[in-house]
């Protein structure tokens, strides 16, 4: 079995974001990147079924050499080869189509992806990609099971859980779930050391074509100071919700 797993750069979520003078870009400056969350999720379901299936694990990151440092971490944690697409995302459908060229070289019989990334929050690659390769499709995965041609699926549905079968090759989508968060894997130092003499492939872009451009950015607005009323002051409470709060 062949697994391709899409992992994306983003910035750790203790990072304080900021914004260029312009509003025009994101400003990395300073900023520490981690492997996307639910990527992870992801990247360690495929590990758990290369050590069951003897499944191979290929890692793909659409990016810039300043991507390296994460998908090597990637390989750390147990992928066998890595493919890097060297290119800024621009935006979900030009990062799904690069995604899809490399996927149909590639002979995948199993595409993981985290639901989306904790970035721009926009969960439209996995769907894009499915599409743009033909293939079944399963979203928000909180578990997942292969027995030969076929995965077990199962969701997290309003009320309760759904389990879906669909025929491989398919793109499936994890989220928090997909295994439990002890079992994430943290590379030990012969993890490191095995992911500097693994393959790394870097490929160029395929199209140039992008849907959607980013006018401008704004930081949400600062929290208003809070007040403090004595618990034995409930008129001037009422009061403060009443004329400021404007909730009763």
């Amino acid at each position: 079995m062949k697994i391709l797993v899409c992992i994306s750069s983003v910035p750790d979520t203790t990072s304080k974001i900021n914004f260029t003078a312009d509003k025009s870009a994101f400003d990395k400056t300073g900023i520490q990147w981690v492997i996307n969350p639910l990527d992870e999720f992801a990247l360690t379901r495929a590990i758990q079924l290369q050590a069951s299936a003897g499944a191979t694990v290929t890692v793909v990151n659409v990016g810039t050499a300043e991507t390296e440092p994460v998908i090597r971490k990637a390989l750390a944690i147990g992928a066998n080869e890595a493919i890097r697409v060297n290119t800024e995302p621009k935006d979900s459908f030009s990062t799904a189509k690069e995604i899809a060229a490399v996927a149909q070289n590639g002979g995948y019989d199993l595409i993981l992806c985290g639901k989306e990334s904790l970035d721009y929050n926009g969960g439209a690659v996995p769907a894009m990609l499915a599409q743009l390769l033909n293939l079944p499709f399963v979203n928000a995965v909180v578990g997942l099971e292969v027995n030969g041609n076929e995965a077990n699926a199962i969701r997290e549905i309003e009320g309760g859980k759904e389990t879906v079968s669909v025929k491989l090759p398919a793109v499936i989508a994890g989220q928090k779930g997909l295994v439990d968060e002890k079992e994430l894997i943290i590379p030990n130092m012969r993890g490191i050391m095995s992911a500097r003499t693994k393959p790394l492939t870097v490929a160029e872009p395929v199209s140039a074509e992008v849907k959607v451009d980013a006018v401008s950015f704004d930081s949400v607005p600062a929290r208003a100071a809070v007040k403090l009323v004595s618990p034995d002051n409930l008129d001037e409470l009422v009061r403060l919700l009443h004329e400021e709060a404007k909730v009763i």
